[in-house]
């Protein structure tokens, strides 16, 4: 059986648009959000950005609530769910998503239309609900205490190609071989 791996981004992709930007349009957050976008890296400013949503009353539940209402092609769910049910029939499909979105949201959002399961592994930006109830959405990489030395123009808070990189190192076939028994590694 022949093994493939999907990697998919998340906003723009799997949705389409991005998901933090949705959940401070239907807040009315935008203004705020790009009054501070000029002083300020992305994650840092979308946490202060939940921070004063949770200030302002919003509840994770609303957020939620909102992320359950981005828009999605009417198709991606469908794709997702074939691709996936096809690895048990005529190959191992591997699906993955690497992205700049949360996890928070992704998780919440995939949940939702039911294709969760569907992913062996999200590497997205680290996020989490605290005992005040308040999203928390940190960076991928730790900018904040070094580089994560990429020489491409990637955003501080995730090089992708180290991600990839990272999952091309842990992807081995273990479809033998003809010319011998060990397994081959994920070829370029």
């Amino acid at each position: 059986m022949t093994n493939i791996l999907v990697v998919f981004d998340f906003d723009s992709t799997i949705t389409e648009m991005d998901s933090d930007n949705w959940v401070l349009d239907e807040f009315g957050a935008t203004d705020m959000f790009n009054r501070l976008l000029p002083t300020m890296l992305w994650n840092p400013l979308m946490d202060r950005m939940m921070k004063e949503l949770h200030s302002q009353g919003k509840t994770i539940d609303d957020i939620v609530e909102v992320l359950k209402r981005i828009p999605m092609h009417p198709r991606i769910v469908h794709a997702i769910k074939a691709v996936h049910a096809l690895g048990d029939v005529i190959f191992r499909c591997d699906l993955k998503i690497v992205s700049d979105a949360n996890i928070f949201s992704i998780e919440t959002i995939l949940k939702h239309h039911g294709v969760r399961n569907c992913f062996s592994e999200i590497a997205a930006n680290p996020s989490y609900v605290n005992e005040e109830g308040r999203l928390r959405i940190f960076p991928f990489h730790d900018f904040l205490t070094s580089s994560h030395g990429c020489k491409l123009i990637c955003s501080p808070n995730m090089c992708k190609g180290s991600v990839f990189e990272s999952i091309k190192r842990r992807s081995i076939s273990t479809e033998e071989n003809k010319k011998n028994d060990l397994p081959r590694r994920w070829k370029q």
